[in-house]
């Protein structure tokens, strides 16, 4: 069996400049010549995974067809490739150090000193190799969070020095991603910035093979030459990251310095053929040239953050795509949501989606919202809490169960529509102990979902712990609240919709995990069209 081949990815000078990105349109790149390749993320804090993490810190929680709530770069790995991720592809400081104080209780280093070197060291190149060592992948692309020179990463780098050495010559190989910032008052583009990351990356024992510069100018031949010679690498491994208009033209750009060729010579890999960007290069061209424009509202607690709802954005961008429609998402705040000031303030929309979250800030406003989509015939796609929201606004204006609830807003309700499931009653651990990951859903026929999907029977991802209260199926169905998607094992209601209304659905799955370029998601796809209709 060929070897599997490895690239790191560190980042410099400042976070947030995108590894992720590059990681991932290296990825496509590779992908479209007919490599087998998948993408790690090692984040260096200590939370075992972000399923504990505020979105207000975090961004999302992304959440894998195995139940792994992981980093949301996984997000964008999956979006990117159409592959889906598992546990494997992400690990944290806090799993790392977690895996090896169980090994020391259980005694499996008979009575050494566990150190950071080689115990933790040891442990991270097991991980990095996991994927590599399944034989499902040619090349495997390890993002390393952080920034080079931050305390917490430099188990991470050491990892990545002694594993280089150990895979030996072209079979590992480290790209560098930095800033080279615009200094208005001077003029010019300055280079110190990544020669001392790039420096302080060689102190850790690595280095560079090459460099990734994000820039919001073009970087001159004269800047290039001056980057290769002093950070050690060759002219042709000077690679420029412009500033683009949408993270998908990202794998283009590359393509266009040729990234992917000088990776692969590094590698010694040939190059196969010319990377088949033919379905990429449709998509983008129908999202550059919207026929259609609407207005989607989505209506959250998270809104200040773009991050928290990074991949219903994403889903967003696909489907307007599939519709040759430009979707302009605008966030609108449930707090700030009430019966007096909504008409006010979603007057303009052709769509509203109402989003997924926890706890009970902002809900009066999400049922209010809900309420007016319903009665204004509106489109309306509702996510996990944004579904309960509609079963709750439901038994309150149709049924009249005036002081109906979720029992996560209100444990003494009289109508606890939405409540805790019995399995989650006796947990007090938060982390990872929801219902995760993928399940099966039953879709009745000649309903709106069996339309939106095609098919009796799907599998989407979720992260709840409250669900539909089964008791009040039958009131709620003769009222008009078609429950059109159940699991067939425990019997949970996952959809619910209103016949007589233009589009009217509110899931409790997440549908926005699985859209990908190649594979935008029907209902959104659907929602976007309904509001196009609408308009």
């Amino acid at each position: 069996m060929a070897q599997t081949k490895y690239i790191f990815v560190t980042g410099g000078v400042t976070s947030s400049l995108g590894k992720g990105i590059i990681a991932a349109s290296l990825a496509k790149l590779l992908q479209a010549r007919g490599y087998r390749t998948t993408i790690q993320k090692f984040d260096p804090y200590i939370n075992v995974d972000p399923g504990t993490l505020n979105p207000y810190e975090h961004g999302e929680c992304f959440v894998t067809d195995d139940g792994a709530e992981t980093d949301l770069d996984l997000g964008h790995y999956e979006r990117f490739l159409n592959v889906p991720t598992s546990q494997s592809n992400n690990v944290t400081t806090g799993r790392v150090y977690l895996s090896v104080i169980e090994k020391e209780r259980r005694g499996e280093f008979l009575g050494k000193t566990v150190q950071v070197v080689p115990h933790i060291t040891n442990e991270i190149k097991e991980r990095m190799q996991l994927l590599g060592n399944s034989g499902d992948f040619d090349i495997v692309i390890t993002e390393i969070g952080g920034t080079v020179g931050d305390i917490e990463s430099l188990p991470y780098i050491e990892s990545v020095r002694q594993l280089v050495w150990e895979l030996g010559e072209n079979n590992g190989i480290v790209i560098h991603l930095t800033l080279v910032p615009f200094l208005a008052a001077a003029g010019e583009l300055k280079t110190k910035p990544t020669q001392h990351s790039v420096k302080t990356l060689m102190e850790s024992g690595i280095k560079a093979d090459i460099l990734v510069c994000r820039t919001e100018h073009e970087l001159s031949e004269e800047l290039r030459n001056k980057l290769a010679l002093f950070c050690n690498v060759k002219r042709e491994a000077v690679i420029q990251s412009i500033d683009a208009s949408t993270i998908y033209e990202v794998p283009i750009l590359m393509q266009q310095e040729g990234l992917d060729v000088v990776a692969l010579k590094k590698l010694d890999l040939p190059q196969k053929s010319n990377p088949d960007l033919v379905n990429w290069n449709t998509f983008l061209s129908r999202l550059k040239n919207p026929k259609h424009t609407v207005n989607i509202g989505l209506v959250g607690k998270y809104v200040e953050l773009q991050d928290s709802y990074k991949s219903i954005l994403e889903a967003f961008i696909h489907a307007g795509a599939a519709n040759e429609t430009k979707v302009n998402v605008i966030s609108i705040h449930s707090e700030y949501l009430d019966l007096d000031n909504i008409a006010e303030k979603l007057k303009d929309l052709d769509g509203i989606l109402v989003a997924p979250g926890f706890g009970g800030r902002g809900i009066e406003g999400k049922i209010a919202t809900v309420k007016f989509a319903r009665e204004n015939n509106i489109p309306f796609l509702g996510i996990c809490l944004g579904m309960q929201m509609a079963v709750i606004e439901y038994s309150r204006t149709i049924l009249g169960y005036l002081d109906a609830n979720s029992t996560e807003m209100n444990e003494n309700t009289t109508n606890p529509v939405i409540d805790l499931m019995e399995e989650q009653k006796n947990i007090t651990d938060k982390g990872g102990t929801m219902r995760l990951g993928s399940w099966k859903c039953d879709l009745q026929q000649n309903t709106l979902a069996h339309k939106i999907y095609g098919k009796t029977s799907i599998f989407e991802r979720h992260r709840h712990r409250y669900e539909f209260n089964g008791d009040y199926l039958q009131a709620l169905e003769n009222a008009g609240l078609k429950a059109s998607g159940v699991n067939p094992d425990t019997g949970l209601v996952e959809i619910v919709e209103i016949e007589n209304h233009p589009f009217f659905i509110g899931v409790q799955y997440h549908p926005e995990y699985k859209s990908t370029v190649d594979n935008p998601h029907p209902l959104f796809v659907s929602f976007v069209a309904a509001a196009v209709k609408s308009k």
